[in-house]
Formats: C-alpha cells, structure tokens, sequence
C-alpha cells in the first residue's frame, strides 16, 4: 500500500534511482559489436569448414589425378601392344609378299645357315623347298658343291627357308622357326601361319 503513497509522477520522469537508460549511439554500438562478433564467428566458422571441405577435396582430387594416372599407363601398354601386333602381321604380310615376288630372296638365308655350320661338319645336306632348292643350284649351286654340299627339296618346307643336316648337327632355318625366334624376342607369341 506504501507505492500509493509515493508521487505517481515520479515513475514516467527519471525511472528511479541508479537505473539509466542507454542512448541511441549507445544501441548502434552494442548492435555493431554484437554484429562484428557474430560476423568474426561466423567467418572463422566458415573458413575452417571451407578448409576442412577442401581437404577433402584435394584428396579427391589426388585419388583422381593416381586413377587417371595409372588408367593412362594401362593404355599406353595396351596401344603399345596393338602397334606390336600390327607391326608383327605388317611384316608376316610383306614377308610373305616379297618372297612370292623376290623368290631370289632365300639366296642370304642359305648363306646364313652355311656360314653357322662348321667346316669340320661337311659334307651337309640343305633342305629347301623344291623351287626354292632349283634357284639356290642356279644361283650358288657350284658354290656349295666345291664345299661338298648337296641340296635336296623337300615339299614339306615353306617358301623361304631351309633345313641344314649333318650328321651330327640340324640348323633349323625355316620360316615359321625363324618367325617364333623373332616373336619370342619381342614377348610375343605370334604363329607364321597365321594369315
């Protein structure tokens, strides 16, 4: 009951003692530090998610980078072996070709094998095809008799190489052996018939 006894008035005035109001400047201040708190909050909360996603990202991205990598590496070895077996059926095909054209061509594959065998081993017989056995008597036939070679045809034979025998020794020069010595040193297995 005392309050109704105090001046009503004095409320509305000066709102008591020891209580102040704040000021307008005093609000916009309060306000702009509230709202650079929140601000610097946010930005580092921000940044350090931004960081962490980027992390993660450039982990990604390095995973992508070793994939692509090693997927580059896997088809420069797969196109690498394709080139090798075209290059391997190119030369089967132009082989091939150049012996029907150049029958005179088993001519250096002959003195080849002549020259692998020893002296010591002679008399050999030569082992070709029969139409490759009349051209080399043709061509080097005096040659080899002088070294006491004796050529023989044999049907069984490819165009294009031969067979050396003695009695102790075979030189195998035909062309499908000739062709798997050349595959196998390029780690392939590619068969003379093949067309």
């Amino acid at each position: 009951m005392t309050s109704f006894d105090a001046d009503p008035h004095s409320a509305r005035h000066g709102g008591g003692p020891g209580v102040s109001l704040p000021t307008i400047e005093q609000i916009t201040a309060i306000q702009e530090q509230a709202r650079q708190e929140g601000y610097a909050g946010g930005h580092a909360e921000g940044l350090a998610a931004g960081r962490a996603e980027a992390a993660l990202e450039a982990v990604r991205l390095r995973e992508l980078a070793d994939a692509f990598t090693a997927e580059l590496r896997q088809a420069d070895e797969i196109v690498s072996q394709q080139i090798l077996d075209l290059s391997l059926d190119f030369s089967r095909a132009l082989l091939r070709s150049a012996l029907a054209i150049q029958p005179e061509l088993v001519i250096p594959i002959v003195k080849e094998a002549v020259r692998y065998l020893p002296v010591l081993q002679q008399p050999a017989l030569l082992f070709l095809h029969p139409d490759d056995a009349r051209l080399v008597k043709d061509q080097i036939g005096d040659e080899l008799d002088k070294m006491g070679w004796q050529v023989a045809g044999d049907t069984q034979l490819v165009r294009g190489g031969c067979r050396v025998e003695t009695g102790s020794n075979q030189i195998d020069a035909t062309l499908p052996t000739r062709w798997q010595r050349l595959s196998a040193a390029l780690s392939k297995n590619s068969d003379w018939l093949i067309v």
